[in-house]
């Protein structure tokens, strides 16, 4: 340079100041250490980019696989991230749990939902899931839970439904910590309602569909104790095939002995359930299949030697002006419990002649 000369030293070393020689300005052991966390953090964001295009690459298989190209099209139902429900499937959220999976309850869309997650792997593994959901979303009645949409990202696929406040009749007919009283006028007002449901969906909806399941726990109660069927075609969405299966899906406490027996599953397997439901109603009694003196042989005993079923009904609604109505109603139970299967009446009928219960009773109180 101009009266003199410049020697810069390379890049990580500096002069020393007395002759022009270059040091390293990070003695060799820390830059050995910066070079070794610089190579754990790249080690580190690779693996990291690896296994997110993995878990994308697995979001995408699980949705083809659960029927996710089929629902695209369906314009009743609507398709959830599972970003979108993570928040809420929490176990402060968690408010049922079962054979199933589990239940949670949150807030999407600004509407009180409930989630329900399958256990993993329990759910068909085919087009026919996407067709089921697509059914069920299609299925509009004031007396069932109505399907809201689902996530398919998952293994087992997550169904949402709108939250029912009052929980199952079940709770309110056994749980002491939310039981409730309910008059006469209540359960026959429920059984009626629940029966119009399930004659809606074995009759009336544009699919027939099954239930499989029926009984007081999938019977869910709003604000106004109005009924409303969950859980409907259960086992046809965890079942390869659409009525007849090997492993028979549902309660023992409430399945129809033929179904259990043939593993046929019909609109008069629902039937049959049904008529164990009167019972429960109709006694408070819990159902139990193993009970050597179940609500239900109670009940087809008393019918068989043509006595009346009196000291079998719930203490709270049996006062005399009553007992005629009460006896009506069980006979209708032993009618939907034939094992006869021919000799049960149908859906249609059994909501038909409780309406007309309920009506008669009405104008009596006029």
């Amino acid at each position: 340079m101009p009266g003199g000369y410049d020697c810069p030293c390379k890049f990580g070393m500096k002069a020393d100041g007395q002759g022009g020689t270059c040091t390293h300005v990070f003695p060799p052991a820390a830059m050995a250490t910066v070079g070794g966390i610089g190579g754990i953090l790249l080690m580190a964001i690779i693996t990291f980019l690896i296994i997110l295009h993995k878990e994308k690459k697995k979001t995408k298989e699980f949705y083809k696989k659960n029927g996710g190209p089929i629902l695209e099209q369906a314009n009743t139902i609507k398709l959830f991230t599972k970003g979108e429900l993570k928040p809420i499937l929490k176990n402060s959220n968690l408010i049922g749990k079962g054979c199933f999976g589990e239940v949670y309850k949150g807030l999407l869309d600004n509407e009180q939902v409930a989630i329900k997650k399958p256990i993993n792997g329990s759910v068909q593994e085919n087009d026919q899931f996407a067709n089921e959901v697509i059914i069920q979303s299609q299925v509009i009645h004031k007396n069932i839970v109505r399907l809201i949409g689902c996530c398919l990202e998952v293994d087992a696929p997550m169904l949402v439904y709108e939250f029912i406040s009052q929980g199952s009749l079940h709770d309110i007919l056994h749980n002491h910590s939310k039981k409730v009283a309910l008059n006469l006028d209540a359960r026959l007002s429920i059984a009626a309602q629940s029966a119009d449901g399930l004659a809606y969906m074995h009759s009336q909806a544009n699919t027939r569909i099954l239930h499989g399941d029926v009984k007081p726990a999938n019977i869910l109660l709003d604000d106004n104790f109005a009924p409303k069927i969950s859980d409907f075609g259960i086992s046809r969405l965890l079942a390869k095939d659409k009525e007849h299966t090997e492993s028979v899906i549902g309660d023992m406490n409430y399945m129809d002995p033929v179904y259990l027996q043939e593993g046929l599953l019909t609109e008069k397997s629902d039937v049959y359930s049904f008529g164990v439901v009167i019972l429960e109603l109709i006694s408070s009694r819990r159902a139990i299949h193993s009970e050597t003196n179940g609500v239900v042989k109670s009940f087809l005993e008393a019918h068989k030697k043509q006595k009346k079923a009196t000291e079998f009904f719930d203490k709270e609604i049996a006062i005399p002006e009553d007992l005629e109505l009460l006896d009506s109603l069980a006979s209708m139970a032993v009618e939907c419990l034939s094992l006869d299967v021919d000799q049960r009446p149908m859906m249609m009928e059994v909501a038909e002649q409780l309406h007309k219960l309920s009506r008669s009773r009405k104008v009596q109180d006029v």
